[in-house]
């Protein structure tokens, strides 16, 4: 049971990994306000093709609870995508991945301060050392950026990314019971609602790129795996080992980016993307080992 809920975390993680080096080749072929429409058009199209019969069944509960699920979209789905794909214009795909591993350290203190959630000595110190990796990623190697406050806006965007994204897993603790066909395809009818408004002022600046033939293999990529599979693998993984757990493979993101980006984009792999990876995988191990020692 346990090892095919990790083989369907590992893949969500290795799409989810996917998702950031698809932003990447998108620059030039699409734009991130273009991408995001028309992946969240097709993804409820497949959704509305194959989870119909579940959706009608839940009816009763969606419509109790639709402003709230349209919210869920909207932030968790739209905003997250907007933000890294308008970041991988100004920063690398790498960096992108390696930020990502932000998410479970701000989701436990955002848990901590909202609702105080406790965590051992050594979970604080797994989460402090996957943070200063973030940091090493963020600021290119060079802290001194850090202390003069020179982000690359492409990293400062994939920080707020992050910030969002930590925040809507926060939220689900408030989700509706509902099965998880329709838990996805209401959130996802609201990501497309949302990136209307967005995409007209893209195309208002000037900044809107119709998709040519790479960029529509990107949309259809982008539709298919992290929209979908991703969520759907996910959600079979929470299922079968519980959310703590399960949310841990967030982490492997950066892995499976970092490799996409160099196989695939041929991006350069510096020696602060190797530390980056090592203070973020130790981090990792050492909250790990945190939570193990404090449940014994």
């Amino acid at each position: 049971m346990n090892g095919k809920a990790y083989f369907y975390l590992c893949v969500t993680a290795l799409f989810w990994g996917g998702n950031s080096v698809a932003g990447k080749m998108a620059v030039g072929h699409v734009s991130p306000l273009v991408l995001t429409t028309l992946r969240w058009v097709l993804a409820l199209a497949i959704i509305l093709t194959f989870m119909t019969p579940q959706i009608r069944r839940d009816w009763p509960k969606i419509r109790k609870h639709w402003p709230q699920l349209l919210v869920y979209g909207a932030f968790g789905f739209t905003a997250f995508n907007v933000l890294l794909y308008t970041a991988l214009k100004h920063t690398s795909a790498i960096n992108v991945v390696i930020e990502q591993a932000g998410i479970p350290m701000l989701i436990f203190v955002f848990n901590f301060l909202l609702f105080r959630v406790p965590a051992s000595p050594m979970q604080i110190a797994g989460f402090t050392v996957t943070l200063v990796g973030v940091l090493v990623a963020a600021s290119h190697g060079q802290f001194a950026n850090l202390l003069a406050l020179q982000f690359n806006l492409g990293d400062a965007l994939m920080l707020g990314a992050c910030l969002v994204y930590a925040g809507y897993t926060v939220s689900l603790r408030w989700k509706p019971d509902m099965h998880w066909q329709s838990f996805i395809a209401a959130p996802a009818l609201g990501a497309l609602l949302s990136s209307l408004p967005i995409l007209g002022w893209e195309a208002a600046s000037g900044g809107m790129i119709l998709p040519d033939t790479k960029g529509w293999a990107i949309i259809i990529y982008a539709a298919i795996f992290p929209s979908l599979m991703s969520q759907v693998l996910y959600v079979r993984g929470i299922e079968m080992i519980g959310p703590n757990r399960a949310g841990l493979f967030i982490n492997a993101i950066p892995i499976f980016g970092t490799l996409l980006s160099v196989i695939l984009i041929g991006e350069e792999f510096h020696l602060y993307h190797f530390v980056a990876l090592l203070l973020v995988l130790g981090g990792i191990a050492i909250a790990e080992w945190g939570k193990v020692k404090r449940k014994a």
